[in-house]
């Protein structure tokens, strides 16, 4: 059984080492050197203290297997209504579902206050990322080619929007 909840203190090491597995291993964030603890644990600080942000964590048998969450889409005042949102899961993960249950909960969670679209910025290839935003009702609005260069090559990434 998985279960979902806000993110806390606690859960900052088993986030930042998912984080810092795609860092190294592959090219789905633009993060080109891991994250240390300090850093973390200043993003989270942060992002509790706005009010408008959630982190959730997937735990299973009190481990964490993924987290999710929103941030600002872009800084600017009018764009206060709109956000990104971000997901990962532990690559030694193996059950499915996880990446669903936290969106819909995210997703439902961003409905209750007030925000009018959620983004989310996909390096491509990445069918699984592609088709599971697009069952939760995202669509592809855009394509920056070779907007990023990791691993020594250029990547695209896809824009997808969904209404709330």
């Amino acid at each position: 059984m998985i279960t979902l909840r806000q993110a806390t203190v606690a859960d900052l090491p088993a986030i930042n080492d998912i984080y810092n597995h795609f860092i190294l291993h592959s090219a789905i964030t633009f993060d080109v050197k891991p994250w240390d603890m300090s850093r973390r644990t200043d993003w989270f600080n942060q992002m509790q203290q706005n009010g408008q942000y959630t982190v959730l964590v997937a735990l299973k048998d009190n481990l964490v297997i993924g987290f999710a969450y929103n941030s600002a889409y872009n800084p600017k005042a009018a764009f206060c209504l709109s956000t990104e949102v971000t997901i990962y899961k532990a690559p030694e993960c193996t059950i499915k579902g996880v990446g669903r249950a936290l969106y819909k909960r995210l997703l439902a969670e961003l409905k209750a206050r007030d925000y009018h679209r959620a983004y989310a910025l996909i390096t491509v290839p990445n069918e699984a990322s592609n088709k599971l935003h697009q069952q939760l009702g995202f669509t592809q609005v855009g394509l920056m080619s070779q907007v990023g260069e990791k691993m020594g090559k250029f990547h695209d990434v896809a824009l997808y929007e969904k209404a709330l």
